[in-house]
């Protein structure tokens, strides 16, 4: 570890149960949640006064969010535009009430087989609608490398943060999502390193694209990490496994091929303790 940094995670992918993701990250000493999922469905989809209740046993477990992991921007790009700005806007009111300035966000999925570039107007002017909202209610935009959507690769991502960089938006950096997209980590990040307020912790592996603990695929997440650190990065490191069917699994745990899968707990588990063995090295 290092001063400043922080940990937090995707509970939803120990449980969708919010007590037990509460149990988990207090086992594992995680004091921070990106809470995307909890009891069921999506954070935004509740109420304002649903949420309170989530709030509530969160204050009581001393846990707090490092961002909402919204769906927003998570539509076609020929979607209706109307009815999702108006779900955004509950969750910037559900933002303010978990008292958390970050939502993560995306740009939009592309039609499949399609060059991006004629969409590149609808898309500059539909975030640049999130962005001033954001403006407008103190909010920060983090917006995450996904695949298929407008910024998916580095070259995009930086397009998307030369049009909209500031105190309200800023970039998720994640290392297995850019895999996926055959992006080279080392490339993309000396592109958006200056642009990086966020880190989602999980790793892939460019041969097949599956997700594989941090330090065991190829997104150069040690190096990255080494070199965040280096540079003074200050803020979360948020671990989204996406580990429940890993392939390796066997390979780490005496008789673990007599199991299907692992547990939620057990793949959020080994995502922590493959960051931690990288921040000690580090």
């Amino acid at each position: 570890m290092w001063d400043g940094i922080l940990l937090s995670g995707f509970a939803d992918e120990i449980d969708m149960d919010l007590g037990k993701q509460i149990e988990v990250l207090k086992k594992l000493d995680i004091h921070h949640v990106e809470m995307r999922g909890v009891n069921g469905k999506g954070l935004v989809e509740y109420s304002i006064n649903e949420a309170k209740e989530f709030k509530k046993q969160l204050d009581e477990a001393g846990i707090r969010l490092s961002s909402v992991g919204s769906p927003i921007g998570k539509i076609k790009i020929t979607d209706d535009f109307a009815p999702h700005m108006e779900l955004y806007k509950h969750t910037v009111e559900i933002a303010h009430l978990m008292d958390v300035p970050y939502i993560r966000m995306f740009s939009f999925f592309m039609p499949e087989n399609e060059s991006y570039a004629p969409y590149r107007g609808k898309v500059m002017d539909q975030l640049g609608q999130f962005v001033d909202y954001a403006k407008a209610s103190q909010a920060v935009l983090l917006h995450e490398n996904e695949k298929d959507i407008y910024g998916d690769v580095a070259d995009r991502c930086l397009e998307i943060m030369k049009e909209f960089y500031g105190d309200h938006f800023k970039a998720v950096f994640d290392f297995a999502n850019f895999v996926q997209c055959k992006q080279n980590t080392l490339e993309a990040y000396e592109m958006l390193k200056s642009y990086i307020a966020y880190i989602h912790v999980k790793d892939a592996l460019w041969s097949d694209a599956s997700v594989v603990p941090a330090g065991m695929g190829d997104g150069h997440v040690e190096e990255i990490l080494k070199s965040l650190k280096a540079g003074g990065y200050q803020g979360f490191l948020s671990l989204e496994p996406h580990l429940s069917d890993f392939a390796g699994f066997d390979a780490l745990e005496q008789n673990a091929s007599q199991k299907k899968k692992m547990s939620g707990e057990e793949a959020f588990t080994l995502a922590y303790e493959s960051l931690k063995k990288i921040l000690e090295k580090i």
